[in-house]
């Protein structure tokens, strides 16, 4: 049992962490816990344990009278000189109570103090080990799955947990392989102590791989303003610079993509798309969509809808995959996107033309010259081509506009947004 007890305080100093001053006080009180429950005739009980040795000393404090009246208080002197032969009448003796007389009860009330101490021990270590390293890369080894796919990960002096939900589908994990991995939290459980909780799959995994790999973010040189993430399939980040001197895009590229790949790498190829951040929404949203071109973009600045028309070609790119792409750059700007194929654009604005035709709106068919915000010069043009109304102009489409008039298409979409505000 010496040996035994010693054996328990090196492996909770060296593998836990925990005091042996600490594991002693746990045995010393749950022996007295005990000692109370399961030993009957005895009075105030002291427990002493070696910390060297292992041995455990139990004693009970009883006084020295003539006559007993209290037996588990109370002790002859006869009996007391045998422990201590320097007593007098009236002394109190500690009188030796050997531990296997605690009984099965008081040994199990032992057990489970014991492990309530130590768990309450554990948690400290932990708290003042991890709570400082709150969203830090650790690295550590699968030592086992549990329940469905929950891994339990060995980081040396704590087994940590990194929940099934908190990383990637795509990732298969198999019981001793080396994973790295974020300290997401340090909480607490049911039974009384506290365990460590991993993510591989929030956005603040990728920031941190890149503060690693990027020395530049590291002494601030460049900073990441936003960051977005679909965990397994894809990230878009925007970056930014404090030194003109800087190209943020490039610091977090690195020379011929070497620190991205490093990345993407970690994170079994997942897609990583680096913008440079612009307060603008718009230009930010063409930065991300390039080298996409959109045929009409149109914001809506109160309602923070970006409408977007594109090619037929382009569509499935900007949607993405289930799409992820649109929810990933509309969760960048900070704004929802409507995305349109071009045909289907198309086929609006033929439908809306024959609603045109035949409806009555009497600011359809004013002088176009008393539209207000139309350049003289284009005034003049159309009249000359006979578009003399709003409503002449809006039976066409741009393109046709543009080929009796001359003006650019462009131009002509700006004309035909402005004439149709006129009907609402």
């Amino acid at each position: 049992m010496n040996k035994d007890l010693v054996a328990i305080f090196e492996y909770l100093e060296r593998e836990k962490g925990i005091k042996r001053e600490t594991i002693i006080d746990a045995i010393e009180e749950s022996l007295q816990v005990a000692a109370r429950k399961g030993l009957k005739g005895v009075g105030l009980v002291s427990v002493k344990v070696d910390p060297k040795q292992g041995t455990i000393d139990v004693t009970a404090e009883k006084e020295i009278v003539e006559t007993i009246e209290y037996p588990e208080e109370e002790i002859l002197l006869e009996e007391a000189r045998e422990l201590d032969p320097n007593c007098e009448m009236g002394d109190f003796v500690q009188v030796p109570i050997p531990p296997i007389d605690l009984g099965r009860i008081a040994a199990q009330t032992a057990r489970q103090v014991i492990s309530q101490k130590l768990r309450v021990a554990e948690k400290d270590v932990i708290y003042e080990e991890y709570r400082h390293r709150i969203h830090e890369l650790v690295s550590g080894t699968v030592k086992r799955v549990v329940r469905g796919a929950t891994l339990i990960v060995d980081l040396g002096k704590v087994e940590a947990i990194l929940p099934e939900r908190f990383y990637p589908k795509t990732e298969r994990y198999h019981v001793g392989d080396r994973i790295q991995a974020l300290l997401w939290e340090v909480r607490d459980t049911e039974n009384g102590g506290a365990e460590v909780v991993l993510t591989r799959s929030h956005p603040e995994m990728v920031e941190q791989l890149f503060i690693q790999e990027v020395p530049e973010l590291s002494d601030e040189t460049v900073g990441i303003k936003k960051i977005v993430r679909e965990a397994g399939y894809r990230t878009k980040l925007a970056v930014y610079s404090n030194d003109n001197r800087v190209d943020p895009l490039g610091a977090c590229v690195g020379v011929r993509g070497t620190r991205v790949k490093n990345i993407i790498r970690e994170l079994n190829n997942e897609k990583i798309d680096i913008v440079i951040y612009t307060e603008d929404t718009v230009d930010l949203l063409y930065s991300l969509l390039h080298p996409i071109e959109p045929k009409k973009l149109q914001y809506d600045e109160e309602n923070r809808i970006v409408h977007l028309v594109v090619e037929d070609d382009d569509y499935p790119i900007v949607i993405g995959k289930r799409g992820m792409n649109a929810r990933l750059n509309a969760a960048l700007i900070g704004a929802e996107l409507d995305v349109k194929k071009m045909s289907a654009y198309q086929t609006e604005l033929s439908f809306e033309r024959q609603q045109i035709q035949e409806e009555e709106c009497p600011e359809l068919d004013v002088e176009i010259s008393t539209v207000e915000g139309i350049n003289s010069f284009v005034i003049d043009t159309l009249k000359d081509a006979g578009f003399d109304t709003p409503r002449k102009i809006l039976n066409l489409s741009s393109k046709e506009l543009s080929k009796e008039t001359g003006i650019s298409v462009e131009m002509a979409d700006d004309l035909m947004e402005k004439l149709r505000k006129i009907r609402t």
